[in-house]
């Protein structure tokens, strides 16, 4: 979908069903990239590689951790705040944790944000501001409030991409926090890594361990993300997630969790043996609406669609040359104000986020304002999707 606005572009978003299409690959898929990584040595961290336009979704990295909280058909967030009990409401942010996970394309990345970059979207009473408060290394700072529901998000993310022969891994170093005021409640979560595996056949996945946790609770899960047998294709193992929730203190399990997180994710009680589903990919995540432009004058030149809008113009319209040459300019303008701070002896300093980093901790954001206002562009509600 592309805005009436000439200076904004905005883009189906990642889903179960629909989305971005298949028509976006490039064509000769397997051939372009053994040819991008044709100098790159195992080991090597791609952090700053940059692709050219034909392997790029047309959005930025931004607008993808942003869509994953405002692209949804069931709020599974405000659902956090409605449990009577402190294991109810955990089971829930698992829940949603789940509804976070959406299904990447092989073969396409989004755009690397340029540094003080921004992405601010409103659905309903839950406002969602992004800033790209480092460029190299990138760091990606997220505010969320929801004054209505008590609800907030904090998150600094770090992702790192290290080639290694034939697949390329990204861990996504960084804390998740949600906060739920009313219950005086903190949660903090991982998120999965994402493998890309080129050889021997190609494929896209999430892996790994992710452990959420909540102090003043107690409560924890560990939830494990299985790697499929590329030998074995989509079998009943593709996508599978497992684990469990526990009490911190004494290690004893209350739930087992089992299923695949683009179908259905179930939980089992075990004492009773009891079962019950808790999410469901389908209605989650299938067939997911764009956000719209409300505030046209409201955009700030720092907008993420605003931003990357000539490129993903020029990629829809598959003008790959144009895409090139716009994507080309914005880098080099980012070199040249680089360059200009250097020479007046200036450091760049985010405009809505307090950067911090230690040895110990690695990097980690605080906002500057308590809450983040309403935004120009606006997500549809979950209700909505539904009519």
């Amino acid at each position: 979908m592309v805005s009436e606005e000439m200076t904004a572009v905005l883009t189906p978003p990642l889903a179960l069903e629909g989305g971005i299409a298949a028509e976006h690959r490039a064509p000769n898929l397997i051939q372009r990239i053994l040819s991008l990584f044709h100098n790159v040595r195992p080991g090597s961290d791609l952090t700053n590689f940059q692709l050219p336009p034909m392997f790029n979704l047309p959005k930025s990295h931004l607008q993808l951790f942003a869509e994953m909280i405002y692209c949804i058909n069931d709020d599974y967030l405000s659902k956090c705040v409605e449990g009577s009990s402190s294991l109810e409401r955990f089971t829930a942010v698992v829940a949603w944790n789940l509804s976070m996970i959406r299904p990447p394309i092989f073969g396409l990345a989004p755009y690397n944000p340029v540094l003080g970059e921004t992405h601010h979207v409103s659905r309903g009473t839950l406002n969602i501001l992004l800033e790209q408060v480092s460029h190299h290394p990138p760091v990606t700072a997220l505010h969320a409030t929801d004054e209505d529901k008590n609800i907030e998000l904090i998150w600094c993310q770090h992702p790192t991409p290290k080639f290694h022969g034939t697949t390329v891994e990204a861990t996504m170093d960084g804390r998740r926090q949600l906060k739920l005021a009313r219950f005086d409640e903190n949660y903090e979560m991982e998120t999965p890594k994402l493998l890309i595996r080129i050889l021997p056949i190609p494929g896209i996945e999430w892996v790994g361990n992710v452990r959420i946790k909540c102090k003043e609770s107690g409560l924890e899960a560990d939830l494990c993300f299985h790697k499929t047998n590329p030998f074995l294709g989509f079998g009943k193992n593709s996508r599978l997630v497992k684990g469990k929730i526990f009490y911190s203190n004494s290690l004893r399990t209350i739930y087992e969790i089992e299923g695949h997180w683009d179908r259905t994710v179930a939980l089992k009680d075990v004492n009773s043996g009891e079962s019950r589903v808790i999410y469901n990919a389908k209605e989650a995540i299938g067939k997911l609406t764009p956000p719209s432009i409300k505030d046209p004058k409201g955009l700030q030149p720092s907008e993420s669609v605003v931003v990357w809008s000539e490129v993903s113009r020029s990629i829809l319209d598959k003008d790959w040359g144009k895409a090139r040459e716009a994507k080309r300019s914005i880098e080099e303008k980012q070199r040249e104000l680089q360059r200009e701070r250097k020479s007046k002896g200036e450091v760049w300093v985010p405009k809505h986020f307090i950067l911090r980093h230690s040895k110990e901790c690695g990097w980690d954001c605080s906002p500057i304002e308590n809450v983040v206002h309403e935004a120009p562009i606006i997500a549809p509600c979950p209700e909505e999707t539904r009519d």
